[in-house]
């Protein structure tokens, strides 16, 4: 047994486009900058995904790297960060972090602290620009190669609904950086963070190996629709097949039903950490010593 309880930090996971925003971050951002409809263009990108057998998010940082080639646009990671500024959140959301952070230390006495991450398929250069980033501990999304003039080139990494899954790995073990391996096997109990301490929040079927992987595990999830939308009934079929513990409408203020919902999975998840911790004391009080010496003449 290590020394002292650890496993008291608690993670909610977020996606962004339809989760926190309403309109995927391009829409705001890249789109505008290179005079493309949003309708066509991903209309587009899945013709060609289709047609080609390709992955949608490919063609579209394809597709991007070429309408700027045209308009003969270049645009450098600062750009990038730059056209965030355009994005527009959910309601509550600029003040939901710090909320939910006051509310873990308060119901639980300061023994336990809360931790955000973000987990989206769209543009890590765009993401580190928005004015939500500090509240992150770690945003992983797809990113571009930048050349020796600083101009964007070719997609590096890329991050698909199956590969969130990765992530949630790398927050669970806290091996968060993507350089190292997460292969090597690790007993749940020196897992930094623990599927029953996550709280994965997203909107749709892109979300469903990251939510099944979660609730597989032990932890919880929240499905979330924009009230002016059509994914209200995506989240009941997430609800339905108990992929998501909960829906709610993507009102992040205070008093909303998703605000209720989730600090009910929170205090979920403080009482069952001061269990886990009192079970751990009360082993480690009654442990018997070793018994390597015994028999030795």
């Amino acid at each position: 047994m290590s020394k002292s309880f650890f496993q008291n930090t608690i993670a909610l996971v977020y996606d962004f486009d339809g989760t926190l925003s309403p309109q995927p971050m391009q829409e705001y951002t890249v789109l505008p900058k290179i005079g493309v409809e949003p309708a066509q263009f991903w209309a587009m990108v899945n013709r060609e995904a289709r047609d080609t057998e390709s992955d949608p998010m490919l063609v579209y940082m394809r597709h991007i790297l070429e309408a700027l080639e045209r308009v003969r646009v270049d645009v450098k990671r600062e750009d990038f960060a730059a056209m965030a500024r355009a994005i527009e959140y959910f309601p509550g959301v600029a003040t939901w972090f710090a909320r939910m952070n006051a509310y873990v230390r308060k119901r639980s006495r300061g023994q336990a602290k809360l931790q955000h991450y973000l987990i989206s398929a769209g543009q890590k250069e765009i993401l580190d620009g928005v004015s939500i980033r500090r509240h992150f501990k770690r945003i992983y999304a797809s990113e571009y190669h930048f050349n020796h003039h600083g101009i964007a080139t070719f997609p590096k990494l890329l991050v698909t609904d199956t590969m969130k899954t990765q992530f949630m790995f790398r927050i669970n073990k806290g091996i968060e950086a993507v350089t190292e391996s997460i292969n090597e096997h690790m007993p749940e109990e020196e897992r930094p963070i623990p599927f029953q301490n996550i709280v994965y929040v997203g909107d749709g079927m892109t979300d469903v190996p990251s939510m099944a992987l979660t609730k597989k595990s032990g932890g919880h999830t929240v499905a979330v629709y924009d009230p002016k939308g059509k994914g209200r009934a995506t989240c009941v079929k997430l609800l339905e097949a108990r992929r998501a513990d909960f829906i709610a409408e993507a009102d992040f203020r205070a008093g909303s039903r998703l605000t209720r919902r989730v600090r009910l999975l929170l205090d979920a998840i403080v009482a069952d950490i001061a269990y886990r911790r009192e079970a751990y004391e009360c082993r480690a009080e009654n442990e018997r010593p070793s018994r390597s010496g015994e028999g030795a003449h």
